[in-house]
């Protein structure tokens, strides 16, 4: 399988790179910069060259993150892609964030608005991911939303993990978390054997 990574040089990109090569797929690694490891160096919203890239393409997996004070240009970058992916009908794949999904006992408030889960430092990047799911809702594209549980670092791969659908995971502790390396383990899975759920969210 030919897959796309967009974000490719960032924490949860390398990674999906990684993932995937290990299984044996065609990756082509993208990021914003050139960042080396085979990377090509273009710009999600250059239309050309990324419906070009998508032609070739299987599927396509978006790892971007916005810079810090940059989260106003999430809306854009996901329509960009989004209108790459309906134009040449290549499945996407979005790795967002968990401001979206449902607090697990509060069934009518979202993580966004949960200080529990998403403290004051994180919120302008919680309503990125809110505005980048809203950019998706309706869009003709293929598209698959993944959002991660509250906290998301890099640590050991060990390819177990749950799934669950748009209420945030927590552990028997109340915490929600996963490893990045574990994180591109369900984004490989649900690139290999869709599901056909359009949001959903893993965790352990």
């Amino acid at each position: 399988m030919r897959i796309v990574v967009f974000g490719a040089s960032g924490m949860v990109g390398t990674r999906v790179v990684d993932e995937a090569s290990a299984r044996g797929h065609d990756v082509v690694p993208v990021s914003r910069r050139d960042a080396g490891r085979g990377t090509a160096s273009l710009d999600v919203c250059d239309e050309v060259r990324v419906r070009a890239l998508l032609r070739a393409a299987d599927v396509v997996v978006s790892a971007i993150r916005s810079r810090p004070g940059e989260e106003a240009s999430v809306p854009e970058t996901t329509a960009a892609l989004l209108a790459a992916a309906a134009a040449t009908r290549t499945a996407l794949l979005l790795v967002g964030g968990a401001g979206p999904l449902t607090s697990p006992d509060l069934s009518t408030t979202l993580v966004i608005d949960d200080e529990r889960f998403v403290p004051a430092r994180w919120r302008s990047s919680a309503m990125a991911s809110l505005a980048q799911l809203q950019a998706c809702e309706g869009h003709p594209a293929a598209w698959t939303y993944l959002s991660p549980p509250a906290i998301l670092e890099p640590g050991a791969r060990t390819g177990i993990y749950r799934r669950g659908t748009t209420t945030l995971l927590v552990d028997d502790a109340g915490r929600s978390h996963i490893s990045a390396e574990d994180l591109s383990v369900a984004v490989l899975d649900e690139v290999e054997e869709p599901a056909g759920i359009r949001h959903f969210t893993v965790a352990y």
